[in-house]
């Protein structure tokens, strides 16, 4: 996800035709903090990893993960066992947001290396972002910059998924566990039927760890690609329509969300996080310049992308 550059409206934007965004030499990148923030994470997902496969392992939930933790403080070594899934996990991430950033790079848009988020939650982490220092120069940049990110990850994710699924198992839910539930993608669904695997109602599916990582991956490339405000949807729509992309954002928080909130109640987050950063997006340099026609066919991957990854109940707590 990458945070763009926010300021007042402007309702007459200077017109600079084909004109790059210049470097500002006098911007000290902040390696260190990137480098530090990226070790905590792979330090987190491998604890998560570790705890993944060794209950993939013994083909059961782990009972006192905090015990688990404790005994991996006293034995470093046995994190090894956590490196596929945070690997793979990391991988799709930084995929993303280098995605955005190589594109940032080649139309001289200022941006920084990305901020991994470490977090001891279910993955490990609360994904990554780049900051975009300068604004764009016209709507076939922003175009390619948000675009860029989602695509990287998911050309990752989906083989990982595809090569990892059928290695999962399968066991009937214990009473006295705590189970979290992937909701099925369209993309969960059509690599378990090429695979002909079926999982019944009812069933827990201890998923191999690399499997894990990819259905996380497909959750953050749909979380992207939602079509407001500066998210990588965002771009994408502001690109294709100009200032008709605040009605598509206004649709989706005001409409489409509460819909989604039957099935799911955190969406409520993806209604709020928006209202408060802003729903409209700034304006690019030369805003009169329209999206070509190839740019305007590569935006129905984007769509397909985000139809493949969506669930509109990602994560289910049972019981």
């Amino acid at each position: 996800m990458d945070e763009g550059l926010r300021g007042p409206h402007l309702e007459s934007p200077p017109i600079l035709i084909n004109t790059p965004a210049p470097f500002d030499y006098t911007y000290c990148p902040r390696y260190r903090l990137s480098l530090f923030l990226f070790a905590l994470t792979l330090l987190s997902t491998l604890l998560v990893g570790t705890e993944l496969a060794i209950s993939y392992r013994v083909n059961a939930p782990i009972a006192d993960s905090l015990a688990l933790y404790i005994s991996l403080w006293k034995h470093p070594a046995a994190l090894a066992e956590g490196i596929p899934f945070a690997f793979t996990v990391l991988g799709i991430l930084l995929a993303h947001e280098m995605g955005h950033y190589l594109a940032c790079r080649y139309y001289r848009i200022h941006a920084t290396l990305p901020y991994f988020i470490p977090f001891p939650n279910l993955i490990g982490t609360m994904g990554a972002f780049i900051r975009i220092r300068s604004p764009f120069q016209d709507r076939k940049a922003l175009f390619d910059v948000g675009i860029a990110g989602p695509l990287a990850g998911f050309i990752i994710a989906l083989p990982a998924l595809f090569f990892s699924l059928p290695l999962s198992k399968m066991n009937p839910m214990r009473p006295g566990f705590t189970y979290f539930l992937f909701g099925e993608s369209l993309a969960f669904k059509l690599v378990a039927r090429s695979q002909g695997l079926h999982f019944p109602p009812g069933m827990d599916i201890n998923y191999h760890p690399v499997a894990m990582a990819a259905l996380v991956g497909l959750f953050a490339t749909a979380i992207n690609l939602l079509p407001v405000g500066q998210l990588d949807g965002g771009h994408i729509v502001y690109s294709l329509f100009g200032w008709y992309h605040r009605w598509v954002s206004r649709v989706f928080v005001f409409i489409v969300v509460p819909v989604l909130m039957v099935f799911w109640i955190w969406w409520a987050i993806w209604a709020l996080i928006p209202l408060v950063l802003g729903i409209n997006h700034p304006r690019t340099l030369d805003d009169a310049m329209p999206l070509d026609t190839p740019r305007k066919r590569f935006a129905l991957l984007a769509v397909l992308m985000f139809v493949l990854s969506f669930s509109p109940n990602p994560i289910r707590i049972f019981p």
